[in-house]
């Protein structure tokens, strides 16, 4: 009688075991506060909101490791002063710090004929710097105060935002 209830109750903990959450989920859900938006959790850091295009569906912080995902329905591509081409797939990951997006997967910028991956953003004062790896560029954190829209970027209903160029800009299109 005694090894029946003993492999019962194991079986119970085992079973019991697997349906609590792990307190690595638990770790996962318990830092992100639902009201807050992608857009707020970047303010959080120092980071303007118009890094990101309008439309984003959700996103997930790991207030320890610093990682960083943003969602989208679907992939986003715009032009800035039809010259800057970018594009954000449906969900872009980096980990986030004060003033810097960094190791970033999912946003491309068209530079001359190929498109290459922005790898690193970083706050350096009112400028923000943008990498490539290979070549980088400076903006004013100004031209980002405004979210672009998927498609039209800041030329939607015929106005048409400026992006100030800080320094020569690696960063052009040859459309």
């Amino acid at each position: 009688m005694g090894l029946p209830l003993l492999s019962t109750t194991l079986c119970l903990i085992l079973m019991l075991s697997q349906s609590l959450p792990s307190s690595s989920l638990l770790q996962e859900t318990n830092f992100i506060d639902q009201n807050r938006t992608a857009y707020e959790i970047l303010g959080d850091y120092d980071l303007p909101k118009g890094l990101l295009p309008q439309g984003v569906v959700g996103y997930s912080l790991d207030t320890t490791t610093g990682k960083f995902s943003a969602i989208w329905n679907g992939t986003c591509s715009f032009s800035l002063e039809g010259s800057y081409k970018l594009s954000y797939k449906s969900t872009i990951n980096g980990y986030i710090s004060k003033g810097r997006l960094s190791r970033l997967e999912g946003v491309s910028v068209k530079l001359f004929f190929i498109w290459v991956d922005i790898i690193d953003v970083k706050r350096n004062g009112d400028d923000l710097e943008f990498s490539v790896g290979i070549a980088g560029a400076d903006f004013s954190v100004d031209n980002f105060e405004v979210c672009p829209q998927c498609g039209c970027g800041l030329n939607c209903d015929g106005e048409n935002r400026k992006v100030s160029k800080i320094r020569s800009n690696l960063f052009v299109s040859s459309s």
